[in-house]
């Protein structure tokens, strides 16, 4: 399961192929397109509302397809050298991560621009790539032994930090819609934290709890930042709020728990490091308890109808919706008309096309310096360079009003 970020859309690998769904309303899903053509999907990747959508199956998991749902038809294929883990897109970039090496793209025209190499072991594929249109920092794993935390920028192409953000290896990473905070979780499950980016201070500290190590299993920012929202294998969802305290006076110097956290960031300095940050921590703004625990699930925030909701996608395919007061926030409550399964289904959605999205303009400027990169993309000699084909059917690649220029790019002689 794979959500979208605004307007919100699921999409949703099966055994039997994959479907893209809308979410503009509480009460039902919109499906917007189903495939039966590639069966045991186990990732499925939309760029944005765009009519791009990538697909890996267990059938071939070295393989990553590309299409045009709406044609029905395949922009281009990838073959890597090991099984990919996951897949992650925007209008800049498209980016393939297998166990010990990375894949970056050119979304426009699928070229390879650069390839890491020797990685640390990630067996789970983890890594987040921002959707701000002026950048695409990438975040994956610095250590498998440590939650070191590597920031990439996939557009000039070049490191930007390393951040320690945990003790423990990584479980779960994501940025906030402006590039400009990073939430990290480690394996422990107990602590999240809040980086800023590109300079990797940390901002926020949140207690999950205290008395049993969890599986963090996704991580998610509301769409302008202001909530953060951590889904696990307990029944409970935590969602936090990103509040700067502030010097004085306002709502802030008449809130209990301000007050003491003023308290004791004052006072942090005369106590150890391990005390210090501990009581920095906050509890939850607000929670939600599933009806089952012990299952994987995913999480993320979204505005449906004009209103702050959380939803949860489990993976025996209930799909749930929780109303969240942005004020006091609480335990959320369920709404109606939820699940997945059995809801009213119709198509009602029109898809900008794929060139479309990714020619979409930037919100400020994109400096990107590919200085010393050859035609390759970037590849060294005895770098594993990765086959693809690109669809021999009724695809006409130089549409420019629906695909980007596409080249072909020989890597016989890096085999």
């Amino acid at each position: 399961v794979a959500f979208n970020y605004n307007p919100a859309s699921l999409a949703l690998g099966t055994k039997t192929g994959y479907k893209l769904f809308s979410l503009t309303m509480v009460e039902k899903l919109d499906c917007i397109h189903e495939s039966a053509e590639t069966p045991d999907v186990y990732i499925v990747e939309r760029l944005f509302s765009s009519s791009l959508v990538v697909v890996v199956s267990t059938t071939m998991p070295q393989r990553m397809n590309i299409y045009h749902f709406k044609k029905g038809t395949e922009i281009c294929n990838y073959s890597y050298p090991n099984n990919i883990l996951a897949v992650k897109l925007n209008r800049q970039r498209l980016v393939v991560c297998l166990e010990e090496s990375i894949y970056i793209h050119n979304i426009k025209d699928m070229k390879l621009l650069k390839t890491l190499l020797n990685t640390p072991s990630n067996p789970s594929g983890l890594c987040a790539l921002s959707i701000n249109h002026s950048n695409s920092y990438l975040a994956y794993p610095g250590s498998a032994t440590i939650g070191e935390i590597i920031v990439y920028d996939a557009n000039s192409l070049s490191t930007v930090t390393m951040i320690p953000a945990h003790d423990s290896p990584l479980a779960a990473l994501t940025f906030n819609s402006s590039a400009t905070k990073l939430a990290s979780a480690s394996e422990r499950g107990t602590v999240i934290r809040v980086f800023s980016i590109p300079e990797g201070q940390r901002l926020f500290e949140f207690r999950r709890g205290m008395k049993r190590y969890v599986n963090i299993s996704s991580l998610s920012f509301s769409h302008e930042g202001q909530f953060l929202c951590a889904s696990s294998n307990t029944e409970t969802v935590h969602i936090f709020k990103l509040e700067q305290m502030g010097p004085s006076g306002g709502d802030d110097a008449a809130s209990w728990t301000a007050y003491v956290g003023k308290m004791f960031s004052a006072a942090s300095s005369y106590f150890p490091a391990q005390v210090s940050g501990m009581m920095s921590q906050d509890r939850a703004f607000a929670t939600v308890h599933l009806l089952t625990s012990g299952q994987k699930n995913v999480c993320t925030l979204a505005m449906i109808q004009k209103l702050p909701r959380l939803l949860v996608a489990t993976a025996d395919g209930q799909l749930f919706i929780y109303n969240i007061d942005p004020l006091d926030g609480g335990e959320c409550m369920l709404g109606e008309g939820t699940e997945s399964e059995g809801s009213e289904v119709t198509e009602t959605q029109t898809c900008p096309s794929y060139a479309a999205t990714a020619a979409l303009p930037a919100s400020g400027p994109v400096t990107a310096t590919l200085t010393g990169y050859s035609e390759d993309g970037g590849a060294k000699k005895g770098e594993v360079i990765p086959e693809h084909e690109f669809a021999a059917g009724p695809v006409c690649l130089d549409d420019e009003n629906e695909f980007p220029p596409v080249s072909i790019q020989k890597y016989d002689h890096f085999l």
